[in-house]
């Protein structure tokens, strides 16, 4: 991560971006359930979202918003309550949470004078339980709580990142800083996600903010490209979301020279970006429900990106192996069942299959039979909290990574009294 430099922080950390959670009695009780993030001057914005057919209201609203071209003030989130399969009324509801939240940020202390802020320059999303209509009383209060909030202090970012939480246990941020044409840039992000994860897009939700000068264009090809590698690699239970949003905003305000496709300054903030993006990505997968283990499964030699993307995605998303993995079983036979339906037509016979966790490894199939190794040992080494399988397909030269977790009788549990 050479001349990347990780700080504390998350939407707040990029210069001109302010953030609040607040309580508004969306779905709980006595926590907050609605967040805001803004930012000053408006922001260039790319998205990218769930490939679901079926698209919950935000979704749709952010799609529409995004493809303008438009400059964006804000990204406010609520929890509790997805506004999927909600027909007209969610419709209504989204827009009512966009324009109060526009209608209250035009009071705010934040502006030296009243400003007359649109409502389409308002980002949503919502995250929770499908199916339900969302109370406009509740959103009303909560926009006005949340404007009367706004601070660009690392606490206010925070504050943002627990208030989308759903069963998530933890907060989830990151924030990294590089420098472009002699100008400091930040990049910081927030996401939340534990359940109904499985990304074909992004991740469950997640704002990104930057302060740099870029291409609008290039914003979001560097964004679509990302995901691919980040949040398009995890899973927990292969159930692709209806509210599956990312949000990058770029303000401008770290001043370097506007950053142009193709150039070096581009690939560096793209790498930027995948280290937030990664980190977020595997702080999900850790935190996913009932989880007590963190997977990475590294599939490396294989023919093509293409292949060895598919292949790890299988066997991260197996429940069989999850299953293994929770109860320290090295049942290695899963992990070739998993990359032999992955849909990928390679030589079984050539296939070495290794695990690690805490700088210990052992090797449980070469060319794809079994070894000598000791169970004791293998269920030991798999009580760790993190643990990564290493598939070696021996057959080309590209690698992929993906991250998930083990799947347990608490993801059972919390998934069979989701909406009591």
């Amino acid at each position: 991560m050479k001349d990347i430099k990780k700080i504390n922080g998350g939407v707040t950390a990029a210069k001109g971006f302010y953030a609040s959670g607040a309580e508004a009695g969306i779905k709980y009780q006595n926590r907050a359930d609605m967040a805001l993030v803004v930012s000053k001057p408006a922001a260039e914005a790319a998205g990218v979202f769930t490939k679901n057919v079926v698209k919950a209201a935000p979704v749709i609203w952010d799609q529409a918003i995004i493809s303008s071209g438009v400059k964006i003030n804000a990204v406010v989130l609520n929890s509790g309550n997805a506004n999927a399969c909600t027909g007209k009324e969610g419709d209504r509801i989204n827009l009512v949470m966009a324009g109060s939240v526009a209608e209250e940020l035009g009071k705010a202390d934040i502006f030296e004078r009243e400003q007359d802020i649109e409502a389409e320059t308002i980002l949503t999303a919502s995250t929770g339980v499908i199916g339900q209509q969302i109370k406009e009383e509740a959103v009303i209060w909560g926009a006005k709580k949340l404007c009367e909030a706004l601070s660009p202090e690392k606490e206010a970012g925070t504050a943002a990142a627990a208030a989308i939480m759903t069963t998530d246990t933890v907060s989830k941020e990151c924030a990294v800083q590089i420098e472009i044409d002699g100008k400091l840039v930040t990049i910081g992000g927030m996401s939340k996600g534990s359940g109904m994860i499985h990304p074909d897009m992004a991740t469950m939700l997640s704002v990104i903010t930057t302060d740099a000068v870029i291409e609008k264009e290039l914003l979001q090809e560097i964004l679509s490209q990302d995901v691919k590698d980040s949040f398009n690699m995890i899973s927990v239970d292969r159930d692709t979301s209806t509210n599956d949003t990312c949000i990058l905003l770029a303000n401008g305000t770290a001043g370097n020279t506007e950053i142009k496709k193709d150039s070096k300054e581009a690939a560096f903030f793209a790498e930027a970006l995948s280290y937030v993006t990664k980190t977020l990505a595997k702080k999900m997968a850790s935190d996913a429900e009932g989880a007590t283990k963190l997977i990475e499964v590294c599939v490396v030699n294989a023919k093509t990106k293409e292949e060895a993307v598919l292949l790890s995605k299988s066997v991260i998303a197996s429940p069989l192996v999850k299953t293994a993995v929770f109860g320290s079983d090295a049942n290695w036979g899963r992990i070739m069942c998993a990359l032999g339906y992955s849909g990928v037509d390679f030589d079984q016979r050539l296939v070495d299959l290794t695990v690690s966790s805490a700088n210990k490894s052992i090797v449980l199939a070469e060319n794809g039979l079994g070894t000598d190794y000791s169970e004791e040992e293998a269920t030991e080494l798999l009580s760790g909290e993190s643990v990564t399988i290493l598939c070696d397909m021996k057959s080309g030269k590209k690698n992929a990574a993906a991250w998930g977790c083990d799947l347990t009788y608490d993801y059972v549990k919390i998934n069979g009294d989701y909406r009591s």
